[in-house]
């Protein structure tokens, strides 16, 4: 039996107060909760200089929760979860399992194949969270989709570069990052329970597996997710390898690992965290101007960035910081405006599920691009490493073209396509 998804302290659509706190506590539910996917992936390089990893030992922290996440929403979309759920009981559970998976690595040793389980078991968990914000966002949007679920990907932006900061000023110890994650996470699970559902949050859909084949046979939800694929080839291989780079490359010019370790965390953080804006700003521009002016423009500047940044590999920090800066808040401004898209052409029953889907697939590809990386590097080294991303947003532009063609398009942003 599902468990339905009313609610007896839905707000009336006139309460604008209780519509913003909502989403702020949403917000910050995001933030805490999703620092646990790179709570390991910011400590690679202490990991590495303690326990002498090979890259692919390195990948597998980022890339397992990526196939964990596959899983959880795979499964979340042909059991139509995310609809048929009460989305704060779902997300709680999905944050305190995913914060004990997280925390238990501190237990063993990072070389162990335990890690890689409980890698696995906090990426699944993570179909509970970002879809699930996404679709009790959505319950609020009303002309104003852009910049609300901007808010929510921007808290998973800054939630992401969390670990980076924490990491900074955690000491050698690789474990007060991880465990602070997962301390932050079992708050988000607790503090979820008072965020309030909008007025849009309607009844439950029955089961139905093939409601989740909606977001390929439907041409203009085909295309939104194209678009997003493209998005996410580069995304979480720029921020999971983007904080090595960095270290690598402030490490060449200063002729050592200090002070470059402590100035490529910091660095690092400034660089995901800022994307944080890139959301907040791209929402309010894409509810004004047009999801697919945005998604073109912001696709075509990160990828601009990727084909650009190896080969300032090593040179004055201050120039590639800049640089990367730029790439940070244009690689994800575009993020949840896909989202948004798919949220505007979806039929308002299964949101939920078209959102789980789109994520699955999305990172899914993300496993790709993660584990190419190191190769590509030892092959080519930096100088052109990253270069192979920008085929994801530059494919990316032609699909939202292409959207921006389709009839269905003056569903997107009130007509403003």
């Amino acid at each position: 039996m599902s468990v339905t998804a009313s609610s007896p302290n839905r707000s009336p659509p006139s309460d604008s107060a209780g519509k913003w706190t909502a989403i702020c506590l949403l917000a910050v539910c995001e933030v805490l909760a999703l620092g646990l996917w790179f709570s390991v992936s910011a400590v690679i390089p202490t990991l590495r200089a303690e326990y002498q990893l090979t890259d692919f030992q390195a990948s597998l922290f980022t890339s397992t929760v990526a196939i964990g996440f596959a899983i959880g929403t795979l499964t979340s979309a042909v059991l139509g979860l995310a609809d048929r759920l009460e989305p704060r009981r779902f997300f709680m559970a999905s944050a305190l399992v995913a914060a004990a998976a997280n925390a238990a690595i501190v237990l063993v040793e990072p070389t162990s194949p335990i890690v890689v389980v409980l890698r696995l078991i906090t990426g699944a968990c993570m179909a509970g969270l970002y879809p699930v914000g996404m679709k009790m966002t959505a319950t609020w949007a009303k002309g104003d989709t852009g910049l609300l679920v901007g808010l929510v990907v921007g808290a998973l932006t800054l939630g992401s570069a969390l670990p980076h900061l924490f990491n900074a000023f955690g000491g050698v110890d690789w474990r007060p990052t991880v465990i602070t994650a997962s301390l932050a996470a079992v708050a988000a699970g607790l503090l979820i329970n008072v965020v309030r559902l909008g007025p849009a949050h309607g009844k439950a859909p029955p089961f139905n597996p093939a409601f989740a084949l909606r977001a390929w046979t439907d041409k203009a939800l085909r295309l939104a997710n194209l678009g997003y694929f493209g998005h996410m080839w580069e995304l979480y291989a720029m921020w999971g390898w983007i904080g090595v780079f960095l270290n690598a490359s402030f490490a060449a010019y200063y002729g050592g690992p200090d002070p470059a370790g402590f100035y490529a965390t910091l660095v690092t953080f400034a660089v995901i965290g800022l994307g944080a804006l890139g959301c907040l700003f791209g929402g309010l521009f894409a509810d004004r101007m047009g999801r697919t002016t945005l998604t073109m423009g912001a696709m075509a500047i990160s990828g601009a960035c990727a084909l650009v940044v190896g080969f300032l590999f090593g040179a004055n920090p201050l120039l590639l910081t800049a640089i990367c800066l730029v790439w940070g808040v244009a690689v994800v401004a575009d993020s949840a405006q896909f989202s948004s898209s798919v949220i505007e052409l979806s039929d308002p029953s299964i949101i939920g599920t078209m959102l789980t889907v789109q994520t699955c697939i999305g990172f899914t590809l993300t496993l790709i691009t993660i584990h190419l990386v190191p190769p590509l590097v030892a092959a080519v080294g930096w100088n052109v490493a990253f270069a192979f991303l920008a085929i994801g947003p530059f494919l990316g532009v032609w699909a939202m073209w292409r959207l921006r063609r389709h009839p269905d398009s003056v569903k997107l942003a009130g007509g403003r396509r």
